[in-house]
């Protein structure tokens, strides 16, 4: 095989592996659409080199139109699925107006005023403004991750690419006359290796993406209640202690507040399990909205619950808890009966010093106690500090 058509198939053949491997992805993952389009864009940009070096039988022409309509729509989803990944707008119209516009211009130096020069210039100028149309939307994100950052320099890389390199090989090479002169030139050699190293860098920084996506979802999953929304357990103790380290060391009050709902029990014997996991979401709801961002709010058994309050003293928790409990209290859970009054007790604790996670919750817990004990939909308080370590006086002597 020779060297020049080993390279031509070098293209096609990464592109076409590299769409492969997104199609894997995808079927994994069916609700990440974008996967979907990067299969769609490596498999176009692999027909479009094919195209471009095989002549078909409806003639060249039409092979070389066919080939230079794949590559336009290969950049296209490819931006368009970059910018889709980090949940951008897709600029479809910008997207549009340069496809179609290098594609317009192509056809005019293909059937009107042939000419191979302005027909290469046409579709790397368009697929150069692609690229940057792309980067100029990955600008905003590029700051969240090495990923994002990686993609924005190579979605910038890919514009030059197009935009610089190509005028300025064909001037230090000169118009082309015929594809055969194309093929020999420095033109197509450097063309087809930077394609090449720019899908491949592009494609596993993808890759990288989207197992992030994956390991994401994995620790959402282990650290969040499925029915609630809200975090789990662990979640909810690993939050608070981070949480706690950074008031400690900024020196803010925080509060604790837990919560439990009245009666749940029986209402599940009552009206069945569906209505009691209405009302845990319910419930949830409310809680994650009145504790907002700053807050860390999660469900920590069946039917209780807590949120650790940053910049929050004692009284600003009693507020917290008594609008959450008003606010739960006079509304209706959807599925229950009309008039079924669904209540919860809260027991709200401030840190003292730089207490613990587990003391504090203990505190938090007696005051929800004296809530259940004292006829329930209620807020107690805890009072109490935690207890020091006695200090042993030193012996004296003499």
């Amino acid at each position: 095989m020779d060297t020049g058509l080993l390279i031509a198939l070098l293209n096609p053949t990464i592109a076409l592996a590299l769409g492969a491997a997104f199609l894997v992805l995808w079927f994994n993952q069916r609700h990440r659409p974008y996967l979907a389009v990067l299969t769609a864009s490596y498999s176009l940009a692999a027909a479009g080199f094919l195209f471009q070096h095989f002549t078909l039988p409806i003639g060249l022409a039409p092979s070389k139109l066919l080939s230079s309509l794949c590559f336009c729509l290969a950049g296209s989803c490819l931006s368009g699925a970059v910018v889709a990944r980090y949940g951008r707008r897709v600029p479809y119209v910008g997207i549009g107006a340069l496809a179609g516009g290098g594609m317009a211009s192509f056809c005019w130096f293909l059937f009107v005023q042939p000419d191979l020069t302005w027909r290469i210039l046409a579709v790397n100028f368009a697929l150069g403004g692609i690229s940057l149309l792309a980067a100029a939307e990955l600008r905003t994100v590029r700051g969240n991750g090495p990923t994002e950052k990686i993609l924005f320099v190579l979605a910038l890389l890919a514009g030059l690419n197009f935009l610089v390199r190509t005028p300025a090989v064909i001037i230090a090479h000169g118009p082309f006359a015929s594809y055969d002169d194309l093929y020999a030139s420095s033109y197509w050699t450097t063309a087809l290796l930077s394609h090449a190293l720019l899908s491949l860098l592009i494609a596993l920084s993808l890759f990288t993406a989207a197992a992030l996506d994956v390991m994401k979802a994995l620790k959402v999953e282990t650290y969040t209640d499925p029915l609630s929304g809200l975090l789990n357990r662990r979640g909810f103790e690993e939050r608070a202690g981070l949480l706690l380290q950074r008031c400690a060391a900024a020196k803010v009050p925080t509060a604790l507040v837990l919560a439990d709902l009245d009666h749940f029990k029986a209402l599940n014997d009552l009206h069945g399990h569906p209505a009691g996991d209405r009302v845990i979401a319910d419930f949830a709801a409310k809680l994650r909205s009145a504790a907002g961002a700053r807050g860390a709010a999660g469900r920590i058994g069946g039917e209780e619950f807590a949120v650790l309050l940053p910049l929050s003293d004692l009284a600003a928790a009693r507020l917290f808890a008594e609008a959450v409990r008003t606010l739960f209290s006079a509304g209706s859970v959807d599925g229950l009966p009309p008039g079924t009054r669904v209540t919860a007790s809260f027991g709200v604790a401030a840190r003292s010093g730089d207490e613990p996670l587990g003391p504090l919750m203990r505190r938090a817990d007696e005051a929800l106690y004296k809530a259940k004990k004292n006829g329930r939909d209620s807020v107690r308080l805890s009072y109490q500090r935690p207890e020091t370590a006695l200090v042993p006086e030193p012996l004296k002597t003499g």
